[in-house]
């Protein structure tokens, strides 16, 4: 019950969080808290419009307890789709850790170099756990 309650919590305060404009990491991450409580790696792009408020949030790819698979196509094709201004990826990392893995340092850039081409601004990967990890912060995008 407790956890049914948590989980709720989170989902309430995402849908909250994304009725401001997603300006940082931070903001971000509290419009994907329901991500945290999930117990398979998933990627999602968060697409933005010009003012980085979202225009809508699309589940690309489920994977295992420690690996999701993506690729910039299935992540672009929903930012084309909705004429998306801007985007920022988010997966989660059920483990709580959120320190990149080597994958996930491919993906984002891969990502970014297909984003520069593609003129759809890339603003940041978000890694969802126990708190998160930005790579626009950490300066690796």
């Amino acid at each position: 019950m407790v956890i049914a309650a948590l989980s709720m919590s989170n989902i309430a305060d995402a849908e909250h969080a994304l009725s401001a404009p997603l300006i940082n990491a931070e903001a971000i991450y509290r419009a994907n808290l329901d991500m945290k409580g999930l117990h398979q790696e998933v990627v999602r792009v968060v697409l933005l419009d010009a003012q980085h408020r979202c225009i809508t949030r699309v589940d690309i790819t489920i994977g295992t307890v420690n690996e999701c698979l993506a690729a910039p196509r299935e992540i672009f094709r929903p930012a084309i789709i909705h004429s998306a201004f801007a985007f920022v990826l988010v997966h989660n990392h059920p483990s709580g850790n959120t320190k990149p893995s080597k994958a996930d340092l491919q993906l984002t850039k891969r990502v970014a170099a297909a984003a520069q081409i593609l003129q759809i601004r890339f603003l940041d990967h978000i890694i969802a756990g126990q708190g998160y990890f930005s790579f626009q912060e950490a300066g690796l995008l």
